[in-house]
């Protein structure tokens, strides 16, 4: 039997649902236009940069729709066929997939698949990788030393870790994490760190949050992308002051690289035209907002290099992970019976 707290969840995910479904039905006057239309789950301000240098470059007038990975993508699977979506962009991968599964995306051109390496992009060419984020495991340096940190991310299920480290097990960013965890180690394995997560972790609302909580001395570490630490060390240093970065190499699981993804839907009708937005955001100028922005994440096509404060992509270790095999209904359900979510 389900608990109160699993019950109570699952009712406010619902009512987020339809609340999110009433404001994507109804359609502001600056979106009837005969522009592209993004459902947009990847970060406000980093579209926004890709879309003003589109537009300034083509002329091709971009509106978009703001949510969530996982809201946006069963938005657009609830609508099928007649999506107004020309576009969409997430930060990680399990939509993409779930969307694609669905048979809801249009093959990506030839030329924007050229620019972008294989293993940044699915095998189908139904999508592409367009950014990349890696994890890592922030730690407070007043707490632990180097010669302490976990040697795998499957160390944090272990006794000795009860308590002193929290991750955010309600948002898609780290249920990726989970679902690349799913697909390097199998069900078994995964559910058992699911349970010692349960059982020895500290739950955080988000990424920021589970920084925050490390850089106060709350818990000794905790599991996030890196660009949170980095957009907080490039400002004030407010919630990374007293903390560091762990990465932990290897191809562990715990060094997985998140592929933030770009589709056009089958049910566009301005393909041409969403094409050359994905061309353009995979090409040198998209890519280079990336490298010179302030988002911090990685760019991952045209052979632009990363952020120079960045560990540089070919230097994280990172596990081969097909990203169309991302389930992340698995991963909810296997999350749900651990009392995670």
């Amino acid at each position: 039997m389900r608990s109160p707290r699993s019950r109570v969840t699952r009712l406010l995910s619902l009512f987020s649902a339809v609340a999110l479904i009433a404001g994507l039905t109804a359609c502001s006057s600056s979106e009837e236009t005969d522009g592209l239309l993004i459902y947009n789950a990847q970060h406000e301000s980093l579209t926004k940069e890709w879309i003003d240098a589109f537009t300034e470059e083509t002329g091709i007038k971009v509106t978009y729709r703001q949510g969530g990975d996982t809201e946006l993508g069963n938005q657009l699977i609830a609508e099928g066929a007649s999506s107004p979506a020309d576009v969409f962009l997430t930060e990680n991968s399990p939509a993409m997939a779930a969307v694609e599964k669905a048979g809801l995306f249009a093959d990506v051109d030839q030329a924007t698949i050229d620019q972008v390496p294989a293993q940044y992009r699915p095998a189908t060419g139904k999508w592409t990788g367009v950014a990349a984020r890696t994890t890592v495991f922030a730690y407070n340096t007043t707490k632990l030393t180097e010669a302490q940190l976990p040697t795998s991310i499957m160390d944090l299920e272990k006794p000795e870790w009860k308590g002193r480290w929290g991750a955010p097990p309600v948002k898609p960013d780290f249920q990726a994490i989970v679902a690349a965890m799913l697909q390097l180690t199998g069900e078994q394995a995964t559910s058992q760190w699911l349970a010692g997560m349960k059982a020895g972790a500290e739950i955080f609302s988000d990424n920021i949050a589970t920084l925050r909580a490390v850089n106060d001395g709350q818990v000794e570490g905790g599991v996030i992308y890196h660009y949170y630490w980095f957009r907080d060390q490039a400002e004030a240093k407010e919630i990374s002051n007293n903390t560091a970065l762990h990465y932990f190499k290897n191809e562990d699981p715990g060094a997985f690289v998140s592929i933030s993804g770009g589709g056009i839907l089958n049910s566009s009708k301005k393909k041409d035209d969403a094409q050359k937005f994905l061309t353009f955001i995979t090409g040198k100028a998209g890519q280079e907002v990336l490298e010179n922005g302030t988002s911090f994440e990685y760019p991952v096509a045209s052979d632009v290099p990363a952020n120079k404060a960045l560990v540089p992509l070919d230097q994280l270790q990172a596990p081969a992970v097909n990203p169309s095999d991302l389930d992340s209904q698995q991963v909810t359900d296997l999350m749900t019976k651990a009392g995670l979510l």
